[in-house]
């Protein structure tokens, strides 16, 4: 199957591009520029990983986002939370309806790169915070990109079931270097090591039982999830 990728950076996004990239024909991948904090660390990695495969990459700005909604992953919003992903204070990070409005901008780009399929990395680690990330969405998305495209593209999720840790396992099988993604939602030099996706990314490769390659301003000892 032709599909395009939305590819962000980040580990979960780049492990989903290998692994299309291992089934599919990979005709694009997609990034968007919304104006987060991390928005231009992570998309040099998006450009990254593209490139190695052979792969076009595009990326799309916008900046009514950072103009007209209130989240503090926004450049105009206020400072990232620390502490475990879970916790409540990272709904924080929340951008309103963030996905619905990159897959309904992705949909009508597959469809006129003449593509069949969409791959999103969206998994269940995700569904705690992320209301655009749960599988009801996604399935209500799908149908709307399947009825209201000519193509009847697909929406492709092969993580929605899986949890961090066994993304980075999946993309420890398929070579992928984790040094070359982008996780930290503050967006400086270095991952911080404590804001929320920091302390998500430290996990899984912990539970993965896999080396961590990246480099952290601190590495605390981590903080307890509010759901064990």
């Amino acid at each position: 199957m032709k599909v395009c990728v939305l590819l962000s950076g980040g580990m979960d996004s780049v492990v989903a591009l290998h692994d299309a990239h291992a089934q599919h024909d990979v005709v694009c991948c997609l990034s968007f520029h919304y104006g987060s904090k991390h928005n231009d660390r992570e998309i040099q990695f998006a450009e990254y990983q593209s490139n190695l495969l052979g792969i076009r990459h595009e990326t799309i700005f916008f900046d009514f986002m950072a103009k007209h909604f209130a989240s503090d992953l926004l450049k105009s919003g206020g400072e990232i939370p620390d502490g475990h992903y879970a916790e409540a204070s990272m709904k924080k990070t929340v951008v309103p309806f963030r996905n619905g409005i990159m897959l309904a901008i992705a949909a009508g780009f597959a469809e006129s790169q003449g593509v069949e399929g969409l791959v999103i990395a969206a998994h269940s680690g995700d569904h705690a915070i992320y209301p655009d990330c749960r599988e009801p969405f996604m399935q209500a998305m799908a149908a709307a990109m399947r009825e209201g495209t000519y193509a009847g593209i697909e929406l492709i999720r092969p993580f929605i079931s899986m949890d961090k840790a066994m993304i980075a396992k999946r993309g420890a099988e398929l070579g992928v270097d984790f040094s070359m993604t982008w996780s930290c939602y503050k967006g400086q030099q270095l991952h911080c090591g404590v804001c929320g996706t920091c302390v998500e990314r430290r996990e899984a490769f912990i539970l993965a039982g896999l080396p961590d390659p990246t480099l952290y301003e601190q590495t605390p000892a981590l903080p307890l999830s509010p759901l064990a």
